[in-house]
This record gives structure tokens, sequence and C-alpha cells, in this order.
């Protein structure tokens, strides 16, 4: 038996090992989640705080109206919503304008014309929004997010009373509508939250820190304590640095699930999932090292065990009777540690509400994703630009720009306008 194979022959019981614990800690894990539904709901007293819910829309055609509809029937008792229309070139000020009109003065709409210099379209948008809020509490959403329940304002304020919480921040349930999202949408899922997961975020002696723009709740005292949008103008994954920000602050930081309270489609063309799950690695990962890692793990411990175990039993087929052995123990142990991977994604796939049977095409996915972490690596070093909402940005720079803001490394100027995009 040559040194190659012996050390292919040992990866295959690392992965197996690896495997085998990762199974063991779903039970923990799965202990351990933080699940806000509206089936514990007790109602809402008229005594409560004023919510000031901001959305950044640009381009949202398609979504805004199921998006505003949804904030404005919500049955908290003291909120006001503040829609921004960011530089929007379809229907959406038209949508808007109506909804306006209609709401009978419970929506306000605000309309950004230009992106002021130094700053990333979202974190302008929702500054703009702030600008004009008086609430007491937060609410930044997003225009693609679709409210599958009356409380989810309402159960939101209850949890963040209930844990003293500063900044809330409650997951989507992601809307699946093809195959292909279908393949990636988990992988991508389970790439990020192995670095941020949420029971590891909720406890204040640990660093991981992490929110979803989707919903992030927050006192307006830890929004300005935290400097608010002008600290983190030029990242293009704000969510996340403000939960850096807070934590690092000794605010309370809480991330939970969601059971029927909200949905989002993330993207609607594999294009544009690749451009956007690219932003989100490189934005919440932050490094070339932490890119590197993720892509090297994902896969030694995903892509390595299934081709290696079609290697194996090819060799086997084509070896002859009395030289079978080496094959055959290469076969059984590739074998098993693709089925306690198999064990693990059949019973995490059940907690994605993607299927279980799609945990089949995780190796699929896995190598999908493996791509978008080497693309969002050449975005880290500057060697790709990232397009996101008709915007181009370069390394943590929008593209062509030479002045330094203050609270980050990143630089300002001009702005190239491109196509509209989803990503």
């Amino acid at each position: 038996m040559s040194a190659w194979f012996t050390l292919w022959l040992a990866l295959a019981g690392m992965a197996g090992v690896v495997w085998l614990i990762r199974y063991a800690n779903l039970g923990r894990i799965l202990r351990e989640r933080q699940i806000l539904g509206s089936r514990s709901y007790l109602g809402t007293s008229p005594d409560v705080p004023k919510v000031s819910i901001v959305v950044a829309a640009k381009d949202e055609e398609d979504n805004i109206e199921t998006c505003v509809t949804g904030l404005l029937d919500q049955d908290y008792p003291g909120y006001e919503l503040i829609v921004v229309d960011d530089r929007s070139r379809d229907r959406t000020p038209v949508i808007l304008r109506r909804l306006e009109q209609e709401a009978g003065g419970r929506l306000r709409v605000i309309t950004v014309k230009a992106l002021c210099q130094g700053w990333f379209g979202k974190s302008n948008a929702m500054r703009e929004g702030v600008a004009v809020a008086d609430g007491e509490w937060l609410l930044f959403t997003d225009a693609d997010c679709r409210q599958t329940s009356r409380r989810t304002l309402s159960m939101a304020m209850r949890e963040a009373a209930a844990h003293e919480s500063d900044f809330l921040s409650v997951t989507p349930i992601l809307d699946t509508h093809t195959v292909w999202e279908r393949i990636i949408q988990p992988v991508c899922t389970l790439a990020l939250m192995t670095w941020f997961l949420p029971h590891r975020v909720n406890k204040p002696w640990r660093k991981a820190a992490y929110a979803n723009g989707a919903f992030m709740l927050m006192r307006r005292s830890c929004y300005d304590a935290i400097g608010g949008y002008e600290r983190v103008r030029s990242e293009l994954n704000e969510d996340v640095q403000m939960a850096r920000l807070a934590k690092q602050m000794g605010l309370g930081l809480r991330v939970v699930e969601n059971d029927d309270l909200y949905r989002t489609r993330m993207y609607d063309s594999l294009p544009a999932a690749w451009r956007g799950w690219s932003r989100l690695f490189y934005g919440c990962l932050g490094s070339l090292r932490r890119l590197s890692a993720a892509a090297l793990l994902l896969t030694l411990l995903c892509i390595v065990p299934w081709v290696s175990l079609i290697i194996a039993l090819v060799g086997l087929q084509g070896t002859e009777v009395g030289g079978a052995t080496e094959w055959g123990l290469a076969a059984c142990l590739w074998c098993g540690a693709v089925a306690i991977m198999q064990l693990a994604m059949w019973r995490i796939y059940g907690i994605l509400r993607t299927g279980r049977v799609w945990s089949f095409t995780y190796v699929l996915g896995a190598f999908v994703v493996v791509g978008m972490l080497i693309n969002a690596m050449f975005k880290a070093v500057g060697a790709r630009p990232t397009i996101w909402r008709g915007t181009t940005y370069r390394g943590h720079r929008l593209e062509g720009q030479d002045v330094i803001v203050s609270h980050s490394d990143a630089a300002a100027a001009e702005v190239i306008e491109e196509p509209a995009t989803h990503a």
C-alpha cells in the first residue's frame, strides 16, 4: 500500500470522525435553538414603546406592495412605517405613492435621488429613514420580506423585552421555488451558520456576532451607541458589522429563528444568487483567511467524501479478486463517511424546511458554494468588483474612489451606476 493511498484512507477516517462528532452535536444544537413564533401570542398592551419601521427599496416593483401591506397590517398598537425609495428606476416610486395615499397617514415615503459621497446604498437609505423616525425602537427590514403573521412585531418586541435585548435579529424563512434554489440555498445557509451559530451569538461572553438585515430590531439608544449607519456607511454587510459593534460594546445582542412570522426569497435567478452569496460570504467572513478556511473545509468534508467513494467503487470494480482488499477497505471507509454525513444532512434539511430528500443534492450545492467562496476571495483582495443594487464596489470601496471616510478603512467618491439587479 503506497503512502498516498494510506494518507487517502486516513483522510476517510478523519472525515468520518468529524461527521460523527457533528452528528452527535446536533442534539445539543437543536436543544439550544431559539425559535420565535406566533403560537405563544399573549396579546399586547396599549402602553408599549413606539417602533419606527424603516424599509429601503431599490427597484422592488415585484415585492414592495406585499412588503408594505404586510407591515401596515401588524397588530402592534404603536408604530410608524417609513419606506425609503432609493433611486429606483422601475415602478417602485409609483406604487409607493399610491400606497402612501391609501394608508391614511400610516405610511411615510422618503425619496433618495443620489447616493451621498462615502456611503453604500442601503446604509445611506436607512440613514435617511432614521432621520425622520421618532420611535424609541427601530426596526430595519427589507423590501423583499413577506409577513406571514400580523403578530411579527408584537412577538419580536416581547422577545426583546423578555431577554432585555438591545439588538434583536430574527432570521427569515427562505422561500425556494426552483430546483437550483433547493440545491444551493441550504448549502449557503449552512456554510454561513457554521461560523455564526445563534446559540454562540446569544452568549455575551463569546465573540461571535451576527445579525440578518432582513429583520433587525434595536433600541434607539443602541443604534446611537454603535454610531448607527454612519459607522458602517461603507460596509457591504452592514448588518453583521452593526452586530459586531454592539457585541463589542457589551450591548444585548440576540438572534432567533422564526417559525411562522415572515419569509423571503433571496434571489430569483442563479446569476443573482452567485453575485449575492459571494458578496455575503465576503462581507460576513471578512478576510481571505476565513474565506479560504471555509472553502477548504467544505471541500474536504463534503465534496471529497463523495468523489472518493466513487473512485473507490470504480477501483474496486476494476481490480482482480486477489487485489481487491485495499480498494474494498477504501470503499468501506468512504462509504461510512458519506453515510454519516448523509444522516446529519437528512436531519438538518428537515430543520431548514427545504425537504429532506434534497439533502442528497448537498454535494452538488457544495461544488457551487466553493466556487462562490473562491469568487469572494477575489473580491477580498480587490481583484473582482462587487455589483450590488446597481452600484459597483471593489474590495471595501466604491469603484473609483479615493477619499478615506471615518470609522472605516473604506474609501468613497464617484459611484458607477449599472443596470438594476436583485443581487
